[in-house]
C-alpha cells in the first residue's frame, strides 16, 4: 500500500468491498478481459483505486494500459469482468445522471447551435426551463463563448468545440466528471489554455474528477494525485501526490516544483527523458 492508501494486492474480492459515501469512487479488484480473434486479452488486472469527494485524480500511462477502459467501467459504459466499482457509495451497474463524461472528440450535433448543444443533456431529461437556458449561457460565457452562442459547430475551432463539450458536461451539475483525453487532439497553446479553464471550473463547481491523459505535465498540473499505470496487463504501478496549492496558474508548468513531481511520475512509470 502506498502512503495514500492505494493497494495493488489482488486478494480482495467483490464480497469484501465496503462502499463508503465519503469516496466519490472506489474500485476494488477490477479486472477486464476481452476476446480478440478468439484469443483472450486482459485489459485490466486487479485494479484497486479510489477518488475522494472533491478530489482531482489523473490516470497516466502508455497506450494499452487500460486507462480508458477503467474510465468506462467507472462511468457504467462497460462492465468489469471481476471486481466492483462504487460511485458515491452505490455499486455501478449502468450510467448515472450525476456522472459527466467527456471524450477526446466533442461529438457536437452539427445542426444545433452552440447554445442548443450545451442544453442537450437537459433536453434528454425534460424540457429546458428559462433557468436552464440562463445557466447554459453563463457556462458558455465562462469558457469564452459568449459571442458564439448562435454559431454552429462547423464555424468553431477545435478548441472552441471542446469548450462547448465542457459546458455541456457541466450543465447537469455532475458530482463526478470522467475526462478521457479531452484536449489530446489540440495544439499545445490551445491545450494549455483549456487546462487552465478546466482547473478553474472544476474547483469552482466542487466536482470530483478523474482525467485520463498521456501527458505527464498535464496530469500533474491538474491533479491532486497522479496514478501511474502499466501494460501487459493493464495495472496500477503506483501513485504520486501533487502537494501544489490551488488555484494554479498555467505558468506553474515551467516551475522547478512541478518538474520535480513530473520526474517522480516518470520514475514510477519507469521511463527516462522527456515525454
Amino acid at each position: 500500500m502506498t502512503s495514500n492508501g492505494l493497494r495493488n494486492s489482488g486478494n480482495l474480492t467483490s464480497e469484501t468491498v465496503r462502499f463508503d459515501s465519503d469516496y466519490a469512487v472506489r474500485a476494488t479488484g477490477v479486472s477486464k478481459s476481452f476476446v480478440r480473434s478468439e484469443v483472450p486479452f486482459i485489459a485490466l488486472s486487479r485494479v484497486n483505486m479510489h477518488l475522494r469527494v472533491g478530489e482531482f485524480v489523473s490516470l497516466v500511462g502508455p497506450s494499452g494500459c487500460g486507462k480508458s477502459t477503467m474510465l468506462r467501467i467507472i462511468g457504467g459504459l462497460l462492465r468489469a469482468t471481476t471486481g466492483e466499482v462504487s460511485v458515491s457509495g452505490q455499486p455501478v451497474r449502468k450510467p448515472r445522471r450525476d456522472v459527466g463524461i467527456m471524450f477526446q472528440e466533442p461529438t457536437l450535433f452539427p445542426w444545433r447551435t452552440v447554445l442548443e448543444n450545451a442544453l442537450l443533456p437537459i433536453e434528454i431529461q425534460r424540457k429546458p426551463s428559462a433557468d436552464d437556458t440562463e445557466r447554459a449561457r453563463e457556462l458558455l460565457s465562462l469558457v469564452g463563448l459568449d459571442q458564439f452562442m448562435d454559431h454552429y459547430p462547423r464555424e468553431l475551432s477545435g478548441g472552441m468545440q471542446q469548450r462547448v463539450a465542457l459546458s455541456r458536461v457541466l450543465m447537469v451539475q455532475p458530482r463526478l466528471m470522467l475526462l478521457d483525453e479531452p484536449f489530446g487532439a489540440l495544439d499545445e497553446f490551445t491545450r494549455e489554455g483549456l487546462n487552465q479553464e478546466l482547473a478553474e471550473l472544476t474547483t469552482r463547481a466542487q466536482v470530483s474528477v478523474i482525467l485520463v491523459t498521456h501527458s505527464i505535465p498535464e496530469a500533474v498540473f491538474l491533479g491532486d494525485r497522479v496514478i501511474a499505470m502499466g501494460t501487459h496487463p493493464g495495472r496500477i504501478l503506483g501513485e504520486v501526490s501533487v502537494p501544489l496549492a490551488r488555484p494554479r496558474s498555467i505558468s506553474l508548468l515551467r516551475t522547478p516544483e512541478l518538474q520535480v513531481i513530473v520526474s517522480r511520475v516518470r520514475e514510477v512509470l519507469g521511463i527516462d527523458g522527456h515525454k
